[in-house]
């Protein structure tokens, strides 16, 4: 009999998706409740999910769906971030006169997609999730009906989504057609010796799921799709899927291909290796400050498959606190844009940030520490990120990789400190608007905070990934 208590937070938000369309249904103008019921909804399905046991490893529905201390904190990571997103939305979506109870409900379920995505442990129970992801997703794209730039980021992702999702799926048929099984345990133990047929099955996968977190070269969406998304959206993009395609990286290839490390290691280290220096480089001539995080992610992604291709536990938990900092990272970030209007009207780019110290001193402090910590200039979070993935690639004794990620850091910090440069240097420009609303507010002051004072408990967060053991 399984134990339903494991799967709770799943279940709730599965109610909890149905009930608000039928709330949306039967209410007119519902918009304001159903966006705020689903912030409390996510933040109960985040209780719900520190209800479960962090150090048990539990497997249900025969063997297919795991809950264990790496879902349990990618899970939280995944909730806490779709509530902020929420949170500092609603005066944006509200001006462009697209604040709709469509809105919130996709968000829920890409999250619940999300779920099902980091708690699998069979390959029909991940394809299900990175579906039920990517088709909120596609439509959360091109959400702002009204400009041309959303419908054709939504038909650009759409296209590329359902190519990358058709890789997928071929090279789940050749897994399954060579080792017999879709459980990733099962595989693991029927394969005992490498087969060129499961390399292409396992190249192919690899590829897929390259294209859901923009890793070079399978990135070709991201600038377009992050620069006509509506902002809110770009934010939900730039930080949130990322936790769960790292986690099903984690899963798919420490559990059942451990033992075929040689043959995709060497994806990895390319993969990585390409993000790195490409998002350092192309981000350079950028103006648009939505494509600059686009560039910006790929190379931060870069940073994160370093750390798998380690091999070792080591290495995932220094990905797993990287990701965790990025997340923080790009929600200042957004925070600032978002902060970013006048006379009802956003602006996005770099020249639009000229000699924003005059008039905003406080906002400009926050995106200099910000820009900082991207930059991995010390003592900040950024810094640290990278400091736990390089020890971990240094004591593999993979120096190539390092050597590439520290060049690539110090490439990335000029566009960094280029738009420093312009905040502080530059000729003023028209004030901004200050009545912002109180959580956008409240989401830049927090992750300025962590970024800025994380270097007194720096192994707090270390502490608690180190019990996340894969391997």
């Amino acid at each position: 009999m399984v134990n339903l208590n494991f799967v709770s937070p799943e279940i709730f938000i599965s109610l909890s998706i149905m009930f608000l369309l039928l709330l949306g249904v039967f209410k007119k103008n519902s918009s304001n409740i159903i966006h705020n019921l689903s912030i409390g909804f996510l933040l109960i399905t985040g209780i719900l999910i520190l209800n479960n046991p962090f150090d048990e490893k539990v497997t249900l529905f025969s063997g297919s769906y795991i809950i264990d201390s790496l879902s349990s904190f990618m899970k939280i990571l995944t909730i806490l971030g779709g509530a902020f997103v929420l949170s500092i939305s609603t005066k944006y979506l509200k001006l462009f006169k697209i604040f709709l109870i469509e809105y919130p409900i996709l968000i829920l379920c890409s999250i619940l997609g999300m779920m099902v995505m980091i708690s699998s442990n069979d390959l029909m129970v991940f394809y299900i999730g990175l579906e039920l992801q990517s088709l909120s997703l596609y439509v959360l794209a091109s959400f702002n009906r009204d400009q041309l730039k959303s419908s054709e980021a939504g038909l650009k992702y759409f296209v590329l989504g359902a190519l990358s999702s058709g890789l997928l799926l071929y090279g789940c048929s050749l897994i399954y057609g060579f080792s017999g099984s879709t459980n990733f345990n099962v595989i693991g133990d029927v394969m005992h010796s490498t087969h060129y047929g499961l390399t292409f099955g396992i190249v192919f996968i690899l590829v897929g799921l390259a294209f859901k977190i923009s890793a070079v070269p399978f990135h070709m969406w991201a600038p377009d799709v992050y620069e006509g998304s509506p902002t809110s959206v770009t934010l939900f993009f730039a930080i949130v899927p990322k936790v769960a395609a790292l986690t099903v990286f984690i899963r798919f290839l420490y559990t059942p291909f451990i033992n075929m490390i040689e043959q995709w290691q060497a994806i990895l280290i390319f993969l990585s290796i390409a993000s790195m220096i490409f998002g350092a480089v192309a981000a350079i001539g950028q103006n648009n400050l939505k494509r600059l995080v686009a560039y910006s992610s790929i190379g931060h992604i870069g940073y994160a498959l370093a750390g798998l291709s380690v091999g070792t536990n080591e290495g995932i938990q220094s990905s797993i606190v990287y990701i965790s900092i990025y997340l923080v990272m790009n929600l200042g970030l957004f925070s600032c844009l978002l902060m970013m209007k006048r006379n009802d009207q956003y602006f996005e780019t770099i020249d639009d940030l000229s000699g924003l110290s005059k008039n905003h001193p406080v906002l400009s402090l926050s995106l200099m520490i910000i820009l900082f910590s991207l930059a991995g200039i010390p003592p900040l979070a950024g810094f640290f990120a990278k400091f736990y993935v390089f020890k971990s690639v240094i004591e593999q004794s993979m120096y190539f990789l390092a050597i590439v990620g520290l060049l690539s850091t110090v490439i990335a910090a000029f566009y960094y400190l280029r738009i420093i440069k312009i905040i502080y240097f530059d000729e003023e420009k028209e004030k901004y608007d200050t009545d912002h609303s109180i959580w956008l507010k409240m989401s830049l002051t927090l992750s300025t905070l962590l970024i800025l004072l994380y270097f007194i408990f720096p192994s707090k967060l270390v502490e608690i990934v180190s019990r996340i053991n894969v391997i």
